[in-house]
């Protein structure tokens, strides 16, 4: 792997090979997919704009005036001697899913009972709903090798969406530490961007409730869904991809206000393309947000802003008919790729 001082060189080259007009049309590209939702409850789709890397996971820091490389793959990948370019992909956009025409009619939460009468009552607790498929060889991987992934995967995810420390708007450290040390270096240098900048923000890999916004009501989370394993072929490398697809519902109250209790359902997805280099074992993330409701829409950054009963109005409209929270169905979610919309949502 390289050191840090040639990912800054690389960084440095990376500015030289983008003009003025293209850092233009990135920007645009970038803020056209920024914004999303609250609750109509409405669903915000931190994976869109802020919340999306483009194929192959690729975006860089370039300069002082950050932005991320959402049309030009090619700049920064994984690197093993020459592989050449990355090819094109298009990934859609998480985006809300179409409506059931269901409402749940689930009690309103409480602190002391937060779950009951939802469809999260069922779900497991904490990490323990990260459910891995059985271990197998496949894309020139052994099943060791898988099954060393698939638990790496349930690390990363356990770390992104339900350490404490991250929850509560902390630097997550328990993440990062489990990142490849390339892809670790741009998530440090992309984190938190200054106020005001059209940056990528690196925190909306991890779920983190803006500051002063939200404590857990609960010490239970509830996690739900799924992760598969295919062979795969990407950068002219084979190997495996680990596909993750779950709700996670968090119990959260204004602070020292438990009666404002509400359930919060989080929909994380992505993927992480495993494979050997060099003798070792590789975890390179893809595509990896998420979505989160009821969450103002109103505020422009990669924390989630949570949408109480009291809270004053959200200053952008949802739109389209209700969906529901809870489907983990991606094949009913709309493309609203490049739409600078709220989705509405049924309760939560």
């Amino acid at each position: 792997m390289p050191n840090g001082d040639d990912l800054d060189a690389r960084f440095n080259e990376l500015v030289a090979q983008i003009d003025e007009d293209e850092r233009r049309r990135m920007r645009a590209a970038a803020s056209r997919g920024a914004r999303a939702p609250r609750s109509d409850k409405a669903t915000r789709p931190r994976r869109a704009g802020r919340g999306l890397l483009a194929a192959g996971l690729v975006a860089a820091v370039i300069g002082g005036a950050t932005v991320i490389v959402a049309a030009r793959p090619d700049l920064l990948t994984p690197q093993a001697g020459s592989p050449g370019p990355v090819p094109e992909e298009t990934q859609p956009v998480m985006a809300a899913p179409e409506a059931t025409g269901a409402e749940i009619a689930a009690p309103k939460p409480t602190a002391l009972d937060p779950f009951t009468g939802s469809p999260a009552e069922k779900y497991a607790e904490g990490a323990a709903g990260f459910v891995l498929p059985k271990a197998k060889a496949l894309g020139g991987l052994s099943k060791k090798d898988v099954a060393k992934a698939l638990e790496r995967t349930r690390e990363l995810m356990t770390a992104a969406f339900l350490d404490r420390k991250t929850l509560m708007g902390g630097k997550p450290k328990a993440f990062m530490k489990l990142l490849d040390r390339e892809q670790r270096v741009w998530f440090q240098k992309s984190l938190d961007p200054k106020k005001g900048k059209d940056d990528f923000d690196s925190r909306s890999w991890v779920i983190s409730f803006a500051p002063k916004t939200a404590e857990l009501s609960s010490d239970v989370i509830k996690v739900n869904g799924k992760t598969t394993v295919t062979k795969a072929k990407k950068y002219g490398r084979s190997g495996a991809e680990v596909k993750l697809n779950y709700l996670v519902v968090y119990a959260v109250n204004r602070p020292g206000q438990p009666a404002t209790t509400i359930r919060l359902v989080t929909h994380p997805a992505g993927s992480v393309f495993v494979y050997r280099e060099a003798g070792e074992l590789v975890l390179w993330l893809r595509d990896w947000g998420s979505s989160s409701t009821p969450a103002r829409c109103d505020v422009d950054d990669s924390f989630i802003h949570p949408y109480y009963d009291d809270s004053a109005p959200d200053a952008v409209n949802p739109s389209g008919p209700p969906s529901d929270p809870y489907d983990l169905d991606e094949e009913k979610r709309g493309k609203k790729d490049g739409e600078d919309k709220c989705w509405a949502s049924d309760p939560t």
